[in-house]
């Protein structure tokens, strides 16, 4: 295994172009998502986003809070927009997820962006698909895998 962080939460909505409300426990499920989202089984069946890059606009003023990006998982401790696609990350001891895709286009402006004249998932936000699935809770590690 390589780089480890934590995860601080598991965010879901049930509609599409919504914030996403932090949940206590999320269930993923393989080559689907999260349970209950409005994004399981899409292309991108799990967004990511580090804490890291929230921070880039509380720092802008802005006082944004975890599914605020319309992230599932919001992370702390590892760089994710930096991993390239195709990496594997472990999430506590059974959740498998394979980055598919590092940014997104964004058709229209967000709110943050029409407060702050930016945003950070265009460039840092992290897709996902799940290989295994299983509990995901605030606190969980999240660590870079190696092996393939």
């Amino acid at each position: 295994m390589g780089a480890k962080g934590e995860v601080i939460a598991v965010c879901s909505s049930a509609a599409k172009g919504e914030k996403k409300r932090p949940i206590p426990l999320g269930t993923f499920t393989t080559d689907h998502g999260l349970v209950g989202d409005a994004h399981a089984g899409s292309e991108r069946q799990v967004s990511l986003l580090a804490v890291e890059s929230i921070e880039k606009i509380r720092r802008l003023g802005l006082e944004v809070s975890p599914g605020d990006f319309a992230e599932n998982l919001t992370t702390s401790g590892l760089s994710l927009h930096t991993l390239p696609v195709g990496t594997r990350v472990q999430i506590g001891i059974k959740v498998m997820l394979e980055i598919t895709q590092i940014g997104k286009q964004c058709h229209d402006r967000c709110a943050i962006f029409a407060r702050v004249g930016t945003c950070v998932m265009p460039t840092e936000g992290v897709f996902a698909k799940v290989l295994a699935g299983g509990e995901v809770r605030a606190g969980d590690s999240i660590e870079v895998c190696t092996d393939g």
